[in-house]
């Protein structure tokens, strides 16, 4: 190269999932034929009528031009019909909604909005890596905040209080949690809530599990008393909705903290194609059926990744929501050790609990996005 990378790459490493993506793509090639368990993008189709809300508006000639830069309005009306059917929560379509080209995107424009250089976040360990790569982005410091199976991988207030909390702008919380499937309940929510406003703190709760096997009324925490001063919450269709590929979320909040974040978005991109728009409305709309047959499916992969984990001789919780079982590994092995052994051995990736923080260092994540005939197989394979 004629110039060096900029210096915030210098804390940053290429997305993990990234590089172990393109070492399975080698050993693909080698006739390896990996089972891949590491990735939560479901293999399932979308509803049909999602895809016939594409088609249909991809054959209107005049709807390929862009887009405005807050979604369709219609997109909006649509988002707030969804939260108040299933979190019971009122939201202002004109003014407390921002569609994203999925949520990963929103967790950059929030940080770019709100953060300057020297600022601090807190963010949890173990948890999504995107948020203090984010920080790091910006000139940010990551101070993490631990999650602990012993206290339901619910935030400790006690210890909370007990970090330098003098330079934090922004709390990320992910309930229901990634990678442990824990659930928050309405109690720590508000704990949450009166936390980030003693500390005038921003909190933004990420939260695109909540449809997956999930046996409680899914909840949001702007269903919170109070949590328009302080709160945002991210959420997206490529769980619930298996649209992973489509890039659709969204925020939701005050709206002045929305029009910050715009500032950001209008100046990275030009809107969303408008087929993808009608997509995700005719998506929203959809019948409790949906997500019942969905949650079946689920639970019966579940059932043969609980036998996977009973084979490997890991420990997990069976109440775990999210299209992830998290599992302790034995004693007598690593997590290094055990992932590489599936790996190389068994032709079986599943990825590493250390890569969402320290408090994985003795975990592994295995993923419920693939189909049963390649779940059995692997139950053959680590038999063997």
């Amino acid at each position: 190269m004629i110039i060096k990378p900029a210096k915030r790459l210098e804390n940053v490493g290429e997305y993990y999932f990234s590089t172990k993506l393109k070492e399975i793509s080698e050993l693909n090639e080698q006739g390896k034929v990996i089972i891949n368990l590491g990735i939560g993008s479901p293999d399932l189709a979308p509803p049909q009528v999602v895809v016939n809300a594409l088609k249909t508006a991809s054959n209107d000639l005049t709807k390929h031009a862009y887009q405005s830069y807050t979604g369709l309005l219609e997109l909006r009306e649509a988002i707030a019909a969804f939260y108040a059917e299933h979190y019971t929560v009122s939201l202002d379509a004109a003014n407390e909604i921002l569609p994203l080209m999925g949520s990963k995107e929103g967790i950059m424009h929030i940080s770019m909005a709100f953060l300057n250089a020297g600022d601090a976040v807190l963010v949890p360990n173990p948890g999504y890596i995107t948020y203090a790569a984010t920080a790091r982005l910006l000139d940010a410091t990551p101070i993490y905040y631990n999650l602990e199976a012993a206290n339901n991988w619910l935030p400790d207030f006690v210890a909370l209080e007990k970090l330098d909390l003098t330079k934090v702008k922004i709390m990320w919380v992910n309930y229901p949690h990634m990678p442990t499937g824990a659930k928050a309940t309405k109690a720590i929510f508000e704990k949450l809530i009166h936390f980030a406003k003693k500390h005038k703190i921003l909190l933004v709760n990420d939260n695109p599990y909540s449809f997956i096997l999930n046996t409680q009324k899914p909840q949001s925490i702007l269903g919170i008393k109070g949590s328009n001063e302080v709160a945002l919450e991210l959420n997206s269709l490529s769980k619930t909705f298996n649209m992973s590929g489509w890039r659709l979320g969204m925020l939701l909040g005050k709206s002045s903290y929305i029009t910050s974040v715009l500032q950001v978005k209008s100046n990275m991109d030009s809107g969303m194609f408008y087929g993808i728009q009608q997509g995700a409305i005719a998506a929203l709309s959809s019948p409790q059926s949906w997500y019942d047959n969905q949650n079946e499916i689920y639970k019966k992969r579940r059932e043969i990744v609980w036998k996977i984990l009973d084979k490997l001789n890991c420990n997990y919780v069976k109440d775990q929501v999210g299209l992830f079982i998290w599992a302790k590994i034995p004693k007598e092995t690593t997590v290094n050790k055990l992932c590489d052994y599936l790996l190389y051995k068994k032709a079986v990736f599943v990825t590493p609990g250390h890569i969402f923080g320290t408090n994985g260092n003795t975990y592994i994540r295995v993923s419920l996005c693939v189909s049963i005939e390649k779940l059995n197989e692997v139950l053959k394979r680590i038999s063997l």
